[in-house]
């Protein structure tokens, strides 16, 4: 499909190329929308669907990981994910926030990721404790066994029942403290007094975003179009 777009959205991905060229610290704060724009399905939308077969007060898990998985690892990471490992690798991008757990901000080469709820990354056998790091251990055909008990290994938020990581929140909280210039993209939460409180208040902040969301009044800028295609555009306006 031939990517174009002008009026109005052009002016306003000028102005975020702009901010971008002036910017000494960015941050960009990520959700379900820059991994939806990939082809993935979201860990919230698996969770929560009634075809899931998790329960949230157990350990059933055997339907429902190997599902997401099979999902997870079908797709790529976006244009967007991309762009922004390329802005990190050009000294531009302090960080990036997020809740997602598919990994594909690491994957797609970004190194400063706070992964606020853990990912796919972090995990633990739930019978002796044992983490394992990595979602490497994910890319195999059975679901991993713990080399140490042979116990169940599960992600981060399945067997904290999507409890903060405490270790990527103080990261977060550091990086928007220091940031001149927030990107919002694909997300609907703000998450508070987790870390979005403790951000400069002078920071400049932009959303991508086809709908409206809480960031709507608080934003400098709002883009509604999606993020992979306001990525493409600024990459040819910044070249």
């Amino acid at each position: 499909m031939k990517f174009s777009i002008g009026g109005k959205d052009m002016d306003q991905i000028q102005q975020l190329a702009d901010y971008i060229d002036h910017s000494h610290s960015i941050v960009a704060t990520t959700g379900a929308g820059i991994s939806v724009a990939g082809g993935g399905v979201t860990y919230g939308q698996m969770f929560f669907s009634s075809r899931g077969g998790l329960r949230r007060s157990g350990n059933d898990y055997s339907s429902f990981l190997p599902t997401y998985l099979e999902n997870m690892f079908s797709y790529q990471p976006s244009f967007a994910h991309y762009a922004l490992a390329d802005l990190e690798a050009e000294g531009k991008m302090t960080g990036i926030i997020t809740t997602n757990v598919d990994c594909m901000h690491t994957i797609a080469g970004s190194r400063n990721v706070a992964e606020i709820q853990g990912s796919l990354q972090v995990n633990c056998c739930c019978k002796c404790g044992r983490h394992y790091d990595g979602y490497e251990i994910w890319k195999q055909e059975e679901l991993p066994k713990c080399e140490s008990c042979g116990g169940e290994i599960l992600p981060w938020p399945l067997y904290s029942h999507i409890s903060v990581w405490d270790a990527d929140v103080r990261k977060a909280r550091k990086w928007i403290s220091q940031a001149d210039l927030i990107l919002v993209i694909g997300t609907r939460g703000n998450y508070g007094d987790v870390y979005w409180d403790y951000r400069k208040r002078d920071a400049t902040i932009v959303q991508i975003n086809p709908g409206h969301t809480g960031f709507d009044q608080i934003a400098d800028l709002n883009i509604r179009k999606g993020s992979d295609d306001v990525f493409k555009k600024v990459k040819e306006l910044r070249n």
